[in-house]
């Protein structure tokens, strides 16, 4: 369903149960910034009356996922830890040059998110399956449910805003660069890298 064309490796669950606290932390940032996002789509891009709309009920469904994982932290007895830099964002971003125009740009931003959705929800279906804690299993679950809607809306409105063929042939040249980006993370305790 994801399209993804190269599977995290199941060890990596193994990264995630020793280090709880650090993925939950990152887990934490990667909402927050998942809603940064789409507050940036809305401010870049105000005239597609349809994406800013969307952009709203995200934000807010992002901030409350935010504030799930926070209310875990705690739950823990730990605090929310710094905020760390994301390499596989930071790797992705450099997949397509920038400038073009507005549309393009736009276009570009939605697939990245798009992907970023997708492999979130791929993680999340992991640690849904294979955590040894039940219930923060049952929590990746229904996270994981939420996020495969994120990638279908993102990718839905990159087609519709490009021109479909040239669309789909850069999402499948996306996802094969992140392919490759794969094969160098998944050994550390964070959502993507």
């Amino acid at each position: 369903m994801l399209g993804l064309k190269l599977p995290t490796d199941p060890r990596w669950v193994n990264i995630v149960e020793k280090n709880i606290d650090e993925i939950l932390t990152d887990h934490a940032y990667c909402e927050q910034k998942a809603a940064a996002t789409a507050i940036s789509l809305i401010v870049g891009f105000p005239e597609y009356t349809d994406l800013v709309q969307e952009m709203v009920a995200l934000t807010r469904e992002e901030m409350g996922h935010f504030r799930m994982v926070h209310d875990r932290i705690i739950a823990r007895g730990q605090v929310l830890g710094r905020d760390r830099k994301d390499e596989y964002v930071l790797a992705l971003i450099k997949f397509f040059p920038k400038g073009g125009s507005r549309t393009t740009q736009l276009v570009h931003r939605l697939l990245y998110a798009a992907l970023i959705e997708a492999r979130s929800c791929e993680r999340f279906r992991l640690l849904s399956e294979q955590l040894k804690d039940k219930e923060l299993a049952e929590f990746y679950h229904k996270l994981m449910v939420s996020e495969a809607g994120h990638y279908t809306m993102f990718l839905k409105f990159a087609r519709q805003y490009g021109v479909r063929e040239k669309v789909d042939q850069k999402w499948q040249d996306l996802l094969t660069y992140e392919a490759e980006l794969m094969n160098n993370l998944g050994t550390k305790e964070s959502i993507h890298g």
